[in-house]
C-alpha cells in the first residue's frame, strides 16, 4: 500500500531539493518496528536538512523529519507489539534513515520507545528532539549539583524550541530563571512560560568579555555559542554548571580556562542523538511528570501534513517562537 512521504533528494548538480512523493513498505529502510506516523515535528535541524541551507542529510535519497511519535503496526521484536504507541528521536532518523515525514516509518527496535505516562502522540511531538534535549540539559546539570538555593539560571536562545522548554521546565522546577532574547517583542511571552527576568542580548557588550566577570549564574542553558556561551562561562557562579546545547550563533567558542580552574565551573555538552537509550527513557519518563512543560505543549503550533514546506523558512529566518508540530495522519 502506497502512502505519502516528504523527500529529500540531491540532483547532479549538488543541489537539495525535497517535495511529497508516493513511497511504499519496500523503499523503507530496515528496522523491525513499522509505525503508522500520526505526527512529528519541526527543529531547526529540519528545515537546514530540508532545504539544504546545512549540510545534514548524510544520504540521499531520505524521508525528513529526524521525529516521530505513533503506533506500531508490526514488529519482529518482542519488545513491541502492534498497537503499542511509540516515539522515536534523533539517532540516524531523518538524515541518513528514513524519518518521520511519512505516514509510515520502519525504524531499528533500539531507537524505539514505548509512549511514557503522562504523554499523548501529540504532546510527545510538541517536545520532540527540542524538549529531549532540554530535558536532558536539567537532568544532566542536576546531577551535577544545580539546585534552585544555588542562585538564578540563564538561558540564551530563549524563545525557540529548546529555549522555551528548558525555561519553562526550570521555572517549574522553582529556579529563577533569566530568559536571554533578541527578540523584545517576546517579553511577555517568556515571562509567561516563567521567565522572571528578561534580558535583551543587545544589552550585552559581548566586545569586552573578562575572563572572569561578575559571578552572576548558577546554571546557564545555551543555544547559541560564540560570544554568548564565552560570556556566560564568564560569568557563572563559583561551581556553576553550564550546558552548551546549540550552535545557532556560532560553532567558535573564545574563552580562557579561569571560569573552570578559579570557578569550579561544569562545562556539559549536551548530544540528544547518542544519548544512550536508559538515559533517553529516563529522561522522557520526567518530561511526562514532573519536568512537563505544559505551557509550551499548550501553545504549541499543529499544521497539517501538506503545510509542512511553507514552514522551514520561517526557521530559517529566526520567526518561530515554541513548537511546531505535523499532523501527519489525519
Amino acid at each position: 500500500m502506497e502512502f505519502n512521504a516528504y523527500l529529500i533528494q540531491q540532483n547532479d548538480e549538488g543541489k537539495v531539493t525535497a517535495g511529497f512523493v508516493a513511497m511504499n513498505e519496500e523503499q523503507l529502510d530496515a528496522g523491525e518496528v513499522t509505525i503508522a506516523v500520526a505526527y512529528s515535528g519541526i527543529n531547526y535541524k529540519d528545515a537546514l536538512a530540508a532545504t539544504g541551507a546545512g549540510r545534514i542529510i548524510r544520504r540521499f535519497p531520505c524521508v525528513g523529519g529526524i521525529d516521530l511519535a505513533g503506533t506500531v503496526v508490526s514488529s519482529s521484536d518482542p519488545t513491541f507489539a502492534p498497537g503499542d504507541q511509540v516515539l522515536a528521536t534523533s539517532y540516524d532518523i531523518g538524515v541518513a534513515h528514513h524519518g518521520g515525514y511519512a505516514e509510515t516509518a520502519r525504524i531499528p527496535a533500539r531507537w524505539v520507545l514505548k509512549l511514557p505516562p503522562g504523554l499523548s502522540l501529540r504532546e510527545a511531538m510538541a517536545l520532540g528532539t527540542a524538549g529531549f534535549t532540554a530535558g536532558l540539559a536539567v537532568v544532566r546539570m542536576e546531577h551535577d549539583g544545580l539546585d534552585p538555593r544555588n542562585g538564578p539560571v540563564v538561558v540564551s536562545g530563549a524563545t525557540g524550541g529548546v529555549g522555551s522548554i528548558a525555561v519553562e521546565i526550570l521555572a517549574k522546577a522553582g529556579y529563577e530563571v533569566h530568559a536571554l532574547t533578541g527578540k523584545e517583542h517576546e517579553t511577555d511571552y517568556l515571562r509567561q512560560l516563567g521567565a522572571q527576568e528578561v534580558v535583551l542580548r543587545s544589552s550585552l557588550d559581548l566586545g569586552k568579555i573578562k575572563p572572569l566577570g561578575k559571578e552572576t549564574w548558577a546554571g546557564a542553558v545555551d543555544n547559541l555559542g560564540g560570544d554568548v556561551l564565552a560570556w556566560m562561562a564568564s560569568t557563572m557562579k563559583i561551581n556553576g554548571t553550564l550546558a552548551s546545547i546549540g550552535l545557532a550563533a556560532s560553532m567558535e567558542l573564545k574563552t580562557t580556562v579561569a571560569p573552570f580552574i578559579l570557578r569550579g565551573v561544569s562545562l556539559l555538552g549536551i548530544d540528544s542523538v547518542n544519548c544512550p537509550m536508559s538515559r533517553r527513557a529516563s529522561v522522557w519518563q520526567r518530561l511526562g511528570s514532573d519536568l512537563k512543560p505544559e505551557k509550551v505543549i499548550g501553545q504549541a503550533r499543529e499544521i497539517a501534513f501538506a503545510e509542512l514546506p511553507g514552514v522551514f523558512d520561517e526557521f530559517l529566518q529566526a520567526r518561530i517562537k515554541g513548537r511546531v508540530i505535523v499532523r501527519v495522519r489525519g
